[in-house]
């Protein structure tokens, strides 16, 4: 996986209906991203080499396997042979909703792509079946060879007018957190995480903050330290010794840093 530089989200699963039903396309892309690669939907504006050379990305595909009280998920990244590079895990949930199983079967499969420890290592030649192969012609070799160095020169080019736009960002900007957060949400819409204290209640807390108001309530879930958020798409998870309130819009998924004393 690390020969790749790129990660080519589809639209539409086949198992599903509709495009991004669940969000899970979008979904998938963030993971993606988390992990370290570069992740773009399909269809997307895609950077200049790799609409150039689409053999630098993998292709996502999302195989549903059939299950009584499970769902099950298994992610898989083809090259642009269609030769498959990767198959991960078995991703399963015994939640009974729809959205609540795929994001839990999803983000499951996904420790298998963490455990990958990804990092890109570009390699000189990846190139798709269908690619001629130079000929021994040498005036057919020598076009190849300046077109070879002309791509060389703007992906130098692109890299610099990169760096100069992050610089002047850096010295313009403060620096911002990975995601941002609704502003119509005033739970969460706090630069300092309100501290939320836990109340044990039935199959999982309540959370309150100083009011005391109940915030939200919480159920337990077959992972530690994994909950489901009480009448919402949503779940609160545990990251290190932080936690973390994440969830789904049109707009794709968001998440806050939460401050809770159990």
């Amino acid at each position: 996986m690390n020969d790749y530089k790129y990660i080519i989200v589809p639209k539409k699963y086949d198992f599903l209906k509709e495009k991004d039903q669940y969000q899970l396309n979008s979904l998938t892309q963030f993971l993606f991203n988390k992990y370290g690669f570069e992740a773009y939907m399909e269809g997307e504006d895609y950077p200049q080499d790799l609409s150039m050379n689409r053999c630098s990305a993998l292709t996502t595909d999302l195989l549903k396997d059939s299950g009584l009280f499970k769902t099950k998920l298994t992610i898989e990244l083809k090259d642009c042979n269609g030769n498959t590079v990767f198959t991960s895990k078995i991703g399963e949930s015994r939640e009974k909703e729809y959205a609540t199983a795929y994001n839990l079967a999803l983000r499951d499969a996904f420790e298998s792509v963490k455990a990958q420890n990804y990092k890109y290592e570009p390699k000189d030649k990846m190139v798709s079946k269908t690619t001629p192969i130079a000929s021994s012609n040498k005036e057919t070799a020598a076009e190849i060879e300046k077109l070879k160095k002309e791509i060389k020169t703007l992906k130098e080019e692109k890299q610099t007018d990169v760096v100069e736009i992050k610089k002047e960002v850096a010295e313009t900007k403060p620096v911002v957190k990975e995601q941002v957060v609704p502003v119509n949400d005033d739970r969460i819409n706090t630069d300092e995480p309100t501290v939320l204290y836990a109340q044990k209640i039935e199959n999982g807390y309540q959370l309150v903050d100083m009011t005391p108001k109940v915030v939200y309530k919480i159920k337990k879930t077959g992972q530690e330290n994994l909950f489901l958020v009480e009448g919402e798409n949503a779940i609160i998870y545990k990251k290190g010794d932080a936690w973390f309130y994440e969830f789904n819009t049109d707009g794709g998924v968001m998440q806050k840093e939460l401050n809770i004393k159990f």
